[in-house]
C-alpha cells in the first residue's frame, strides 16, 4: 500500500518540487538565448573559429623532406582546427535546440510554430551528421556525442 501522500508513485511534495512553473521555464529560455548570444558575439563563433586557418606555406615552403617538423605541426594543427570548429558548431546547435526544446516543454511541443518544430529537427540531424563525421574518420571518443 503507498503512503497517503503519494501519488503515481511520486509523493505530492515531490511531484510539486518536479513541476516547472512557467515563470521558471521563461526564465531559463532567456537564459540559454543569453548564453547563445554570447557566443554568436564571442570568438567562439563557429564561423569565427572555421576563419582562424593557416596555409602550409607560412610554416615552410619547401618539400616535406626538408623540413618535416614543419609539415607535421601544419598537420596537427589543420586536425585540431577541425576538431575545434566541430565542437564549436555542436556547442552552438545544442544550445540552440535546448532553446526549442524548454520553450516546446513549456508550451507543448505541438503549440511550437512550424518552423521551430522543423528547425529543431533540423539541428537534430546536423547534429547527428557531424558526430557521423567524425566518427567515420576512425577517431572514436567516448564523449557520447
Amino acid at each position: 500500500m503507498l503512503p497517503s501522500d503519494m501519488v503515481g508513485g511520486v509523493s505530492a511534495t515531490r511531484a510539486a518540487n518536479l513541476e516547472a512553473s512557467g515563470h521558471a521555464l521563461d526564465k531559463f529560455v532567456g537564459q540559454v538565448d543569453e548564453v547563445l548570444g554570447a557566443l554568436e558575439k564571442s570568438a567562439g563563433n563557429p564561423t569565427k573559429v572555421s576563419a582562424q586557418t593557416i596555409r602550409s606555406t607560412s610554416l615552410t615552403s619547401g618539400a616535406e623532406s626538408v623540413f618535416p617538423e614543419a609539415h607535421g605541426l601544419y598537420k596537427q594543427y589543420t586536425r585540431v582546427h577541425h576538431e575545434l570548429t566541430t565542437l564549436s558548431k555542436t556547442l552552438h546547435l545544442q544550445i540552440e535546440a535546448i532553446g526549442i526544446a524548454v520553450h516546446g516543454a513549456h508550451k507543448g511541443f505541438d503549440s511550437l510554430e512550424e518552423e521551430q518544430r522543423q528547425r529543431f529537427w533540423a539541428i537534430q540531424t546536423e547534429i547527428k551528421e557531424l558526430r557521423d563525421e567524425k566518427h567515420g574518420n576512425g577517431e572514436q571518443t567516448g564523449t557520447g556525442y
